[in-house]
């Protein structure tokens, strides 16, 4: 089987999966700067003669699906498969895979500097520093710029798939206690508290999403419930800005009806006028989707998917692909 491999790919993973696979072409989306569109990929497809397709961002349309409806699978490295059109996959029963979590430590460990930061005040402090505003008086500073402790807050996960779980595990240690709200999830530890949806948002410090973007979820974070938080309560979006009514959440924080916010998601990436608004509010703190952009990640998500693969395959071919810890 030859295998197209458009997504980022580690070298150890690769040769593994060469192992497993008769010929693997390897042609990453990074090359270029940005993902392959419809009419590249298939020119791909086509001069490769691939039987199978290991991609990340790039479009896997409809039309693409259609025009190769023999590829025996196609890998997603990505938490979910949003760039791939899987009515037509499953119309030609064309199995799909994904690799969950692969971003998980990454989210957390930005997580902890986002709201670690707003908590201690850390940019405006780093500004006022940069500014030469440090006059004569010792405690200047101390008292400016006089933050809170993440320690024994209430921290409320909206969705606890890979990532909450992951930010939940960490924050046990500072201590903090944890609230989740998901229907769906499963095999949760029962030290953390499941509740409502209302309640969560009403009793928590720290109110953090961590939803996909379904018909379900789209908008559901609106200000019904943004106005249960605590004033002094901090708002967190790493996911996806498209679960949030934006302009409920600018109303809220322009108002002070909460502390503050920490984003990494946007409505218009790049960033539209309404988002700059948004963004220059004095009490959030915004980075430019950059939650799960570290490079440890495609190492991450390429032993993600030889596992997934491994599993699928074994019943044909008992080749073990072996994963990285």
């Amino acid at each position: 089987m030859k295998v197209l491999i458009t997504a980022p790919y580690h070298d150890e993973a690769k040769a593994k999966l060469n192992e497993f696979f008769s010929t693997i072409d390897y042609r990453p989306w990074k090359k270029q700067g940005r993902a392959y569109n419809e009419k590249e990929l298939l020119a791909l497809l086509k001069d490769s003669n691939a039987d199978a397709l290991i991609t990340e961002h790039d479009e896997v349309t409809k039309n693409v699906i259609d025009h190769n409806p023999s590829l025996k699978f196609i890998g997603v490295c990505r938490g979910t498969p949003s760039n791939v059109s899987l009515e037509t996959a499953e119309k030609h029963n064309i199995p799909v895979f994904n690799t969950p979590g692969r971003n998980a430590q990454a989210v957390a460990e930005l997580f902890l500097v986002g709201v670690i930061s707003l908590m201690r005040k850390v940019v405006p402090a780093i500004n006022w520093l940069e500014d030469q505003k440090w006059e004569k008086g010792a405690h200047t500073s101390y008292l400016q710029f006089k933050g809170h402790e993440l320690a024994n807050k209430r921290v409320g996960m909206v969705g606890f798939g890979d990532i909450g779980k992951k930010i939940a595990g960490i924050l046990r240690s500072f201590p903090c206690e944890i609230d989740y709200y998901d229907p769906y999830a499963k095999n949760v530890d029962p030290v953390y508290n499941s509740t409502s949806l209302e309640n969560l948002f009403s009793r928590c410090d720290i109110v953090s999403i961590h939803l996909p973007v379904t018909e379900e979820t789209t908008g559901m974070i609106d200000a019904t419930l943004l106005s249960k938080m605590k004033k002094t309560a901090l708002f967190v979006n790493t996911a996806r800005a498209a679960v949030v009514n934006q302009q409920d959440l600018y109303n809220a924080l322009e108002n002070n009806r909460i502390a503050g916010a920490f984003l990494d998601v946007f409505d218009a990436e790049p960033p539209s006028h309404t988002d700059y608004q948004l963004i220059n509010l004095p009490n959030v703190y915004a980075t430019p989707h950059i939650a799960g952009a570290s490079f440890e990640v495609e190492d991450h998500h390429s032993f993600i998917m030889n596992e997934q693969l491994a599993h699928f395959f074994n019943e044909k071919n008992p080749v073990k692909i072996e994963s990285h810890e």
